[in-house]
């Protein structure tokens, strides 16, 4: 046997039905659709969901979740990201670091309700941090190259 000799049993494949193709076919004039009226035509989809004045079921079901509307957005930065910047000379590494310090050298866009100090990378600088909230990773990487962080307390 060959692949190009291989074909499916008989039965196993059935062709579409083609719809309002004349009388003879079965499924001419209305195609199926019964007569005329909003659910003959086409592009009706949200007729289904009606459920003859009864509350629908997609509204009758509990909501979840809970979007806070005073949520506190903080500027997430890396300790990695300001030694980048330290090395390329955009950070003063004697001055204390806070969030206008870091927009202005170009470390973060801007700085939302406050910075975020995150530990993810090598710190060797010794710097002084003042932010609104500081991992323990982080915080335990800037006392051991020397510097200090400052936890500013929430606006």
């Amino acid at each position: 046997m060959k692949l190009n000799e291989l074909s499916d049993n008989k039965g196993a494949r059935k062709e579409r039905m083609r719809l309002g193709r004349g009388i003879g076919s079965g499924k001419g004039k209305t195609g199926g659709r019964g007569v005329k009226g909003q659910k003959a035509r086409s592009g009706v989809s949200g007729i289904r969901a009606y459920e003859g004045g009864q509350m629908p079921l997609y509204m009758r079901l509990p909501k979840r979740g809970f979007n806070k509307p005073n949520k506190v957005k903080y500027a997430e930065v890396n300790i990695g990201r300001i030694q980048a910047a330290v090395d390329a000379g955009k950070l003063d590494s004697k001055a204390k670091v806070d969030a206008a310090t870091l927009v202005e050298a170009g470390v973060l866009r801007r700085a939302y309700q406050g910075i975020r100090l995150l530990g993810t990378g090598e710190f060797k600088a010794k710097i002084d941090f003042e932010v609104a909230h500081a991992t323990a990773g982080a915080k335990a990487a800037v006392e051991k190259a020397g510097g200090s962080v400052t936890v500013l307390e929430a606006k």
